[in-house]
């Protein structure tokens, strides 16, 4: 008998979200409520992807694009090295990294390019997601959110009514913004998971982040990051952070870059000064305890070197 790949079954079940939809600068444009589910057939080896989207309040421009009445089917090649999407709804591919998926696809639909991070959370039942869709090299659409796992939503009222519940509040809270305490210092701390670029798990990494206000719109972070012993990312890393509605930058001494943030979640690249390291990442506020569910992509020597992903506890000092 077939077996699915690991990553398959982490996200077996029908998962149910309420995603928000943003404008290339960060502007919300409305939601898309949201039910998927991939199905792994034993018997045969394939898998079926099943999407069922609803947008709601969007400008009549992009309504008309994005509205997808009738749903996505899709077939996948399942496997843990390659997620290979086989259309007619997508076409590309994704690669498991654990519990997370980054996927490259295009869609013949809404005539964009994507770019998914899909993060099965290690409690098993919540995702953290983000789809950045393209025209070329133009940013076009952000839709992110989180989603929540069911096994039995259609028979079960209780199970429908925490789903209902779970999807209002992501209603609520979709359009919340990136921001930092102003006031309150204090640690942002955890454990990562690591990865090569080849997907070969490494083990984790211990990551502080000190973060002190200077201003209402600045602060000063520090990070510290102990790392697998070939991970070229072991060290202590400050910098100047400030923020600008929801543009985001990032002024040395160690590490320089900038950000958008969509919502809650904060997309960011990081130059790490004086090495040939770039940190590209995805920052997301998980809840109203400024929990960072961060992923950060490093590339050195501009080519793909590591994936790491994880929960950060805000502890106020």
């Amino acid at each position: 008998m077939n077996q699915p790949s690991e990553f398959q079954k982490r996200i077996s079940g029908e998962w149910h979200g309420y995603p928000s939809t943003f404008d290339r600068d960060g502007n919300h444009l409305g939601y898309n409520k949201v039910s998927r589910q991939s199905v792994f057939d034993p018997a045969t080896g394939e898998t079926t992807y099943l999407m069922h989207t609803d947008f709601h309040d969007l400008p009549s421009v992009e309504f008309h694009r994005l509205a997808t009445p009738d749903g996505f089917c899709f077939g996948v090649r399942d496997g843990d090295r390659d997620r290979v999407y086989l259309g007619p709804d997508f076409y590309g591919s994704g690669q498991p990294y654990g519990g997370l998926v980054n996927s490259h696809y295009y869609s013949p639909f809404w005539a964009c390019e994507l770019n998914t991070l899909n993060w099965v959370l290690d409690d098993g039942c919540t995702q953290v997601y983000s789809s950045l869709l393209y025209e070329g090299p133009t940013l076009k659409y952000v839709f992110n959110g989180l989603y929540r796992v069911a096994h039995d939503y259609p028979a079960n009222p209780q199970t429908k009514a925490e789903i209902d519940a779970f999807c209002e509040g992501e209603r609520v809270n979709g359009p919340k913004p990136h921001v930092l305490p102003s006031k309150r210092r204090g640690v942002f701390a955890g454990a990562m998971h690591v990865y090569r670029a080849d997907q070969a798990y490494l083990g984790q990494a211990s990551v502080r982040i000190a973060y002190t206000p200077v201003s209402l719109l600045t602060a000063e972070q520090v990070v510290e990051i102990d790392a697998p012993a070939e991970v070229r990312l072991s060290g202590r890393y400050a910098t100047n952070r400030a923020r600008h509605v929801n543009r985001h930058t990032f002024h040395g001494p160690h590490l320089f870059g900038n950000g958008i943030a969509y919502g809650r979640a904060l997309f960011v690249t990081q130059h790490v000064a004086g090495q040939p390291i770039v940190i590209r990442g995805r920052e997301f506020l998980l809840d109203e305890r400024y929990t960072l569910a961060n992923v950060w992509m490093v590339y050195i020597s501009n080519r793909p070197a590591y994936v790491l992903f994880g929960l950060l506890n805000w502890t106020e000092q």
